[in-house]
């Protein structure tokens, strides 16, 4: 039997019963508790003693764990920002607003494993796409496009940056730097890229790279790319503007053509 939907964003939130605990000291705290130990830590028993709270006065305020998920979620998108695009250009305001978010994902790195699977329906979540999809009416998309746009912008950026939080979480488990790792893979990765012997090439010029810089170019890369083609396709949608009126012949008038005009 299907079940409605639900979602913690559908509901009114309790009254706080005493000024000692609110639903936003628990949604912040819980960001912390997921920052120092990830998702698998997180349960309302060990909030509760980061709180120093029983557990039945966080239900109260959050009544499942499933909420409490959507809670911090939306408290990661609220540190997105997008630039005012009447103070900007449309690009530099997307640009912007897709370095912002990597850096916020990768300073919350549990939270990418959210996207898609929780409802992202916050009030901080509705107001960046708001924006977004301002930002490219304001560019000249049209109706849907808006929010493709928008769509494929964050699409962009948290793929791109979900192999680079798993990449990180590799490295804290090795006990190795960025660059330890880089330089201990690379006989691994040369006898696996044997046959290929342009596959070998690049990666050397990889391993000579600072690891952080090439993941840098590499974003900045395909955001370019993004950028490019949203804009090759604004300009093929906008129809470029009529052609003025042609001069009248100053001959004609010499003649007196124009029926009433000299006769």
């Amino acid at each position: 039997m299907n079940q409605c939907f639900s979602s913690v964003w559908l509901r009114e939130p309790r009254a706080a019963k005493s000024s000692t605990l609110s639903r936003a000291q628990i949604v912040r705290v819980a960001v912390q508790l997921l920052d120092a130990e990830g998702l698998e830590a997180l349960s309302m028993r060990r909030l509760a003693t980061r709180l120093g709270s029983g557990a039945t006065s966080i239900y109260w305020h959050v009544a499942t764990k499933d909420d409490l998920l959507e809670l911090v979620l939306d408290e990661v998108y609220g540190g997105f920002t997008v630039l005012d695009v009447e103070e900007t250009t449309w690009r530099n305001a997307a640009s912007s607003f897709a370095y912002g978010m990597r850096q916020i994902l990768l300073q919350h790195p549990w939270a990418i494993n959210l996207v898609g699977k929780v409802p992202s329906i916050g009030p901080n979540a509705m107001r960046i796409l708001s924006r977004l999809i301002r930002t490219f009416e304001h560019a000249g998309f049209r109706d849907i496009d808006q929010h493709y746009a928008a769509s494929a912008l964050m699409s962009y950026v948290a793929g791109v940056t979900a192999p680079e939080i798993s990449w990180n979480a590799a490295l804290d488990r090795s006990g190795l730097d960025s660059n330890e790792w880089n330089a201990a893979m690379q006989p691994t990765v040369r006898r696996a890229a044997a046959d290929y012997p342009e596959l070998v090439a690049r990666y050397a010029e990889f391993s000579e790279m600072d690891v952080d810089t090439s993941r840098a170019l590499n974003f900045e890369f395909g955001l370019t790319c993004l950028l490019d083609g949203l804009e090759a396709r604004l300009n093929r949608s906008i129809p470029p503007p009529a052609d003025p009126p042609a001069a009248p012949d100053a001959r004609s008038g010499a003649r007196g053509d124009g029926g009433t005009i000299g006769g």
